[in-house]
């Protein structure tokens, strides 16, 4: 496996200082990581720790990492009994790991970082807050200052303060970027096409908005009338954090929590319906009816004794019994048929937000004769979840053509070997500029392909389609100053060191 032009850049930075690499999916991030471990451990010995967020990302990596160095490599997760977990630790140079695996084995003293000479963080974004990440790297620095440290992200994130963030916990010392559009990455990529397809909704889905826009502004006016909220059209963010702010008060103002807590419901009810589908908003809706029955949330109880409500849910009912379907589903199976027609290997990955969704979407386009399946985690979500196993399964199925559309939640955007794929479906825009990142990078690495996003018009599908781009693009600049100021700081620690040797 030869380095590309970039990746040998982007290594040789990473030799010298602790370094963060900000490259796209596809890119040979992981690569570059195996080789650093390959020249820490031939100059400078010890052992290398690979540490990746999920089970089958470090079984993956392993795998990968196996084919290409022969160092005795092993696994640690938490399905290892401790004393064996100990005796793997001692006997291996190379060992991939979950963070919490090693984070508990620290704090229980079965291990030590002391012999480290590289540790790598793969989903390196995930450095924040109380994720094991942030304590391992603590430990990791102070118990060996001459260690080094290689962060892997498709995209740091979006603010200033998280990027900053990420960088201190790992200290870092050089970011390394790189997009589809850099000089040295350029050459090694086709063409990416981009489609922006507008759907309009038909009346009955305007109806039912407009029922639940009027009982959104009731629970919006008595929200006000608290006090605690002045802006008469909140997002969801401001609505999210401000309950937090409320929640952390001594004294909570319950009513205020209260209609918060109807209102995210009701925003929640509002995005199902325009981007997603009507069996996802009838599935939200009957659990709500069900929790309520069950006594164990306030608001909830609250929210479906309001008669609007109950209007709204039958009209819901009536148009889940008559079948209706999301105009966004008729354009996806279109799209899809069109390709299929002119290629019968043709392979794309339909990426959506909500699970409800994702058997919707397979049930629709399978009752067409497309061939595909689904793709979501091992969490079990009315009786639905795919083991490690399964998902194997799946992704050789589609690599070998068994399959041909992989309708996926974001378990398919971060990290795992999905094989490269002919189009990227979009079925909703997302507000994430680190997702939406990940999901593109399926695409276009040695042929051409194409980035398909549906969304549909006048709803918050638009809205969150330039709030991903507008991050995006601030990511970037964000990152380039940061490493500025970086090589600043360098540069004055090599005329400090110039000065001392002069005068000495």
């Amino acid at each position: 496996m030869e380095l590309r032009k970039y990746q040998e850049n982007i290594l040789k930075s990473a030799k010298e200082k602790n370094t963060l690499v900000v490259l796209p999916t596809g890119l040979g991030k992981t690569l570059i990581a195996f080789y650093l471990i390959d020249y820490r451990l031939k100059f400078f010995g010890g052992k290398a720790l690979f540490l990746a967020p999920t089970k089958p990302l470090v079984y993956q990596h392993q795998t990968n990492f196996s084919k290409i160095f022969k160092y005795p490599s092993a696994i640690l997760t938490g399905n290892i009994k401790k004393e064996k977990r100990k005796e793997i630790w001692e006997n291996s140079k190379v060992i991939f790991a979950t963070p919490q695996t090693i984070a508990n084995d620290i704090k229980r003293g079965i291990i030590s970082l002391e012999k480290v000479s590289c540790l790598v963080f793969d989903e390196a974004h995930r450095c924040l807050k109380n994720y094991d990440y942030v304590f391992i790297a603590k430990n990791f620095n102070e118990k060996n200052s001459k260690g080094r440290i290689l962060g892997l992200t498709a995209s740091p994130g979006e603010t200033k303060e998280k990027i900053m963030e990420i960088c201190k916990n790992l200290n870092i010392e050089k970011i390394e970027i790189r997009t589809r559009e850099s000089k040295d990455v350029k050459p090694y990529l086709k063409r990416a096409k981009i489609k922006l397809i507008k759907i309009k909704l038909d009346e009955e889905f305007l109806l039912v908005r407009e029922m639940i826009n009027k009982i959104y502004k009731e629970y919006l006016a008595k929200l006000m009338d608290t006090g605690f909220l002045i802006n008469k059209n909140p997002s969801k963010k401001e609505l999210v954090e401000l309950n937090k702010r409320l929640m952390n008060l001594k004294d909570k103002p319950f009513s205020a929590l209260i209609n918060l807590a109807i209102l995210l419901k009701l925003q929640h009810a509002i995005e199902l319906l325009e981007t997603q589908s009507i069996k996802a908003l009838y599935l939200y809706l009957k659990d709500l009816y069900e929790r309520a029955r069950d006594k164990k949330n306030r608001a909830t109880r609250e929210l479906i004794k309001n008669f609007e409500f109950e209007r709204i849910f039958l009209k819901v009912l009536e148009l889940h019994n008559k079948k209706k379907e999301h105009p966004k589903l008729e354009k996806l199976k279109e799209i899809l048929e069109n390709k299929l027609k002119n290629k019968k290997e043709f392979k794309a990955i339909v990426f959506t937000q909500h699970r409800d969704n994702v058997l919707k979407i397979k049930e629709y386009l399978s009752a067409y004769g497309i061939n595909c399946e689904v793709f979501v985690g091992q969490a079990k979500k009315r009786n639905f979840g795919l083991n490690q196993k399964r998902q194997k399964e799946i992704l050789d199925e589609f690599r070998y053509g068994f399959i041909n559309v992989l309708i996926s939640t974001s378990v398919g955007e971060e990290g795992l070997d999905i094989p490269e794929v002919d189009a990227v479906i979009f079925y909703e825009p997302i507000p994430s500029a680190i997702r939406k990142i990940q999901r593109a990078g399926r695409t276009a690495r040695t042929r051409e392909g194409e980035i398909i996003i549906l969304f549909a018009e006048k709803t918050r599908d638009e809205a969150y389609y330039w709030v991903s781009w507008r991050k995006e693009k601030k990511m970037h600049s964000i990152v380039e100053k940061m490493n500025k100021e970086l090589s600043k700081k360098d540069e004055k620690i090599i005329k400090l060191d110039k000065f001392i040797k002069e005068n000495e």
